[in-house]
């Protein structure tokens, strides 16, 4: 069974990221924060498929759902301070 762990982990080592946070405990739906450098300059289309491609066929054999929410380590830490 997928993991929030296991989906945090496979992340953390497919993509340079400052910051990877999943929770969900139901095996198949999932919520995440990741903040990445890899997302500057980039639409959050592009940020989400830069994740999907980071979990590869995961995405389309274990995991049902995957709510995202991508950020850079600039929106981060402005977010971190409102």
């Amino acid at each position: 069974m997928v993991t929030s762990e296991s989906i945090k982990n496979h992340i953390e080592t497919s993509m340079p990221c400052d910051l990877v946070r999943v929770e969900g405990d139901d095996g198949r739906h999932f919520e995440a924060i990741i903040v990445s450098p890899e997302f500057r300059g980039k639409n959050m289309v592009q940020q989400h498929q830069l994740v999907y491609r980071a979990l590869g066929d995961r995405m389309k054999q274990e995991i049902h759902a995957l709510s995202m929410k991508t950020l850079t380590p600039e929106q981060w830490a402005a977010s971190s301070r409102s």
